[in-house]
């Protein structure tokens, strides 16, 4: 490989919340790093995915929804979205082309007017409507920006997300390797892990309860696996078996049950799932235990979000 002709560089994926943002990260790396949901808000953290190609290394940065915040929860959460801006050299401006132009949409346009990186605008779902339906919306979004671009794609199956990584190469700067070959993320096995639980979570409850849901992993050990083989997963440690114990935190009482389910059985039933999914992205056994517990008001306490990583 000649060097001098290697790319690497930063790619933000911002917009306004549920707009596919991590679906379309799981889509560019065929690999699933960040949960996905319908609810609002699901992504909390600044979530990275490098795209390995043979002359060029793009490294993705999801961020959370940017919104008007109303708790110091939400303040982190934007306040991460914002900050990656500052650090990136191109931006991808997610929006769906179901909802045409929002003010939520337009809120976010005005951080990015304010940032010095090329943007090019992706309108997404465009799986769900006609053709004719995307034309009038381009033309709105020409009017209220000058983007480099403007890029129709179906984050779900993957339509047009072959033109975003032309374009993503083509604005590229020449620069190093910043990651081995094998990774793919930077992610501590423990965040992926609390943050499948939270996934299952999030699809099994009702729509008011996930904002107040959270997922702290107590313990993470790895040992040798007496039985059984590995998972399929991308980073394999065969004969290996990871206990994990987690605490998922609701702030009231009244959401506890919810949570538990009839005889325990939502709670297991997300125990399942995410241990499945655990095992596929660990590539190894999984024994997971799951408690439940009320931390009143953990979204305005700020030693809590630092201890939940937000």
């Amino acid at each position: 490989m000649n060097d001098s002709a290697y790319r690497s560089g930063f790619i933000a994926l911002v917009g306004r919340p549920n707009v596919g943002k991590s679906t379309l990260l799981n889509q560019i790396l065929g690999e699933k790093i960040a949960i996905v949901s319908d609810k609002p808000q699901t992504t909390r953290t600044r979530i990275l995915g490098v795209k390995h190609l043979p002359d060029a290394q793009l490294i993705f940065l999801d961020t959370p929804g940017i919104h008007k915040p109303q708790y110091r929860l939400n303040q982190r959460m934007v306040r991460v979205a914002l900050e990656v801006l500052d650090e990136v050299d191109l931006v991808f401006f997610l929006v769906q082309v179901t909802d045409g132009v929002g003010a939520s949409d337009r809120y976010v346009l005005e951080h990015l007017k304010k940032r010095a990186s090329p943007v090019v605008l992706v309108i997404n779902k465009v799986d769900l409507v006609q053709k004719r339906r995307i034309l009038p919306l381009i033309d709105a979004y020409r009017q209220m920006h000058e983007f480099e671009e403007i890029v129709p794609i179906s984050a779900l199956t993957g339509d047009g997300v072959d033109r975003l990584l032309e374009l993503a190469l083509r604005f590229m700067p020449h620069g190093p390797v910043y990651f081995k070959d094998d990774m793919v993320t930077d992610q501590p096995m423990q965040v992926l892990a609390a943050e499948l639980i939270r996934e299952k979570i999030l699809h099994k409850t009702r729509d008011e309860l996930p904002f107040s849901v959270a997922v702290q992993i107590e313990s993470f050990i790895e040992e040798e696996a007496r039985l059984g083989a590995p998972g399929a997963g991308g980073c394999k440690r065969e004969g290996k078996l990871a206990r994990i114990a987690a605490i998922v935190y609701v702030e009231k009482e009244s959401q506890k049950p919810i949570v538990i389910g009839k005889r325990g059985e939502l709670l297991k039933a997300v125990g399942t799932e995410a241990r499945i999914d655990m095992e596929h992205l660990f590539g190894m056994k999984v024994f997971l235990q799951l408690w439940v517990k009320v931390k009143e008001g953990w979204r305005q306490d700020d030693q809590m979000l630092t201890a939940l990583g937000y």
